[in-house]
């Protein structure tokens, strides 16, 4: 088993984002890399109305000593990435605390409401101010731009990981998602992951 001490036992992520932008992908690569270095480590999924568009959280929480609950409990989450928004101002409504450290991607994704005219979206400058003033260690990420730079705008949920593991909290490197994700994908798509997931932990401060 890793030697890693881990800031909190159990520590608790949640990884959040709506239909379709593949934060469950990155929340099972995150446990399997974990898996294999010996924690434990339990998955808990809430899906939103519908699978694509509807907002989806998964809860990790990892242990070096025993399995848990996958239900993170009220205001204890410790990382919270995600990768739209909104979503993070509504998973820190029931899971934040000052404590936390906050990884938010900087691209809305609009619901149907806001498209039809029927409700407003809150500007980025509203909600940077809004996460920042409940919880200093929040960081805002290109992630979906830094995609689309790659070719590829869903693997802003693998930049995203990658800025959780950026984080230092896990003893979790680029060879050990390369060896995670290439169970996952198909063989050339790889190493455009692997990229993704380098540009993810270098956006994160050292």
């Amino acid at each position: 088993m890793s030697d890693k001490r881990l800031p909190h036992d159990p520590y608790n992520v949640i990884i959040t984002g709506v239909g379709g932008q593949g934060n469950v992908l990155a929340s099972r690569v995150l446990g399997s890399m974990l898996v294999d270095k010996g924690f434990f480590v339990t998955i808990g999924e809430t899906f939103g109305p519908s699978q694509r568009g509807g907002s989806v959280m998964s809860h990790l929480r990892i242990s070096k000593t025993s399995v848990w609950s996958p239900q993170i409990p009220g205001f204890r989450a410790h990382i919270i990435a995600s990768l739209e928004p909104i979503e993070a101002i509504r998973v820190l409504a029931l899971y934040g605390n000052p404590e936390a450290t906050i990884l938010c991607n900087t691209r809305p994704i609009y619901p149907v409401p806001v498209i039809r005219g029927e409700e407003e979206y809150p500007s980025m400058e509203t909600i940077r101010k809004e996460l920042r003033s409940l919880v200093p260690d929040t960081l805002f990420i290109d992630a979906t731009e830094e995609a689309q730079k790659l070719g590829s705008p869903i693997l802003a949920n693998i930049i995203m990981l990658g800025a959780v593991c950026g984080t230092g909290v896990f003893p979790v490197d680029r060879h050990d998602f390369r060896h995670t994700i290439s169970e996952r994908v198909k063989k050339d798509q790889v190493d455009i992951n692997v990229s993704a997931f380098d540009i993810g932990t270098g956006l994160v401060p050292a």
